[in-house]
């Protein structure tokens, strides 16, 4: 809502393109296809139950000659036939019931699913060396005064949260998180 507000009080730019901001079903986008020039997804993936439904949506709004950028946590990509640990495993199943999300897939993966569609030109590349920082500063962050009324404010949801982001620390320190991006 704030984004959208924020949008309707800027308006038209000077070349009379405006901006408008939907909360839709990411699985089930009310877009007629071929709808957008550009189809970006940041930190939701990982959200998508169904990942194949996700990027079957962001293609098809997508027109032809557009792109689809999908940046997201990932699990590390495994080698023909591997699977990850147990160890593994159990720290994405720990991250996965404090933040409600669904089971991961590497980055690999969303690029075989898009190229299941027939898609070419595939780029994906590893931005953790970007992100892996950010663990830090927030738990840094929640430690300090502010940051406890904040977790206060926030209820038992954002309190569980942030006593889990230790193990996202963790796994991008392990090399089993990853922050992945697919184009």
């Amino acid at each position: 809502q704030a984004a959208g507000s924020r949008t309707e009080s800027l308006g038209a730019d000077s070349q009379g393109t405006t901006c408008s901001f939907s909360v839709v079903d990411a699985l089930h986008m009310p877009f007629p296809n071929d709808s957008f020039d550009l189809v970006w997804s940041l930190e939701s993936g990982e959200h998508m139950p169904d990942k194949s439904r996700f990027l079957s949506e962001m293609f098809r709004v997508c027109r032809p000659g557009g792109r689809v950028i999908l940046v997201t946590w990932v699990h590390r990509d495994l080698k023909e036939g591997e699977s990850l640990t147990s160890r593994e495993q159990s720290l994405l199943k720990r991250i996965n019931q404090a933040y409600h999300l669904p089971a991961w897939c590497s980055i690999a993966d969303y690029a075989g699913i898009a190229g299941g569609f027939g898609v070419t030109e595939i780029r994906t590349d590893d931005w953790t060396k970007y992100i892996a920082p950010f663990w830090g500063a927030v738990i840094r962050t929640a430690l300090q005064p502010r940051g406890w009324l904040a977790l206060v404010r926030g209820g038992w949801e954002t309190f569980r949260g942030a006593l889990v982001m230790p193990l996202m620390n963790r796994g991008y320190k392990r090399g089993t998180i990853k922050f992945g991006l697919f184009t």
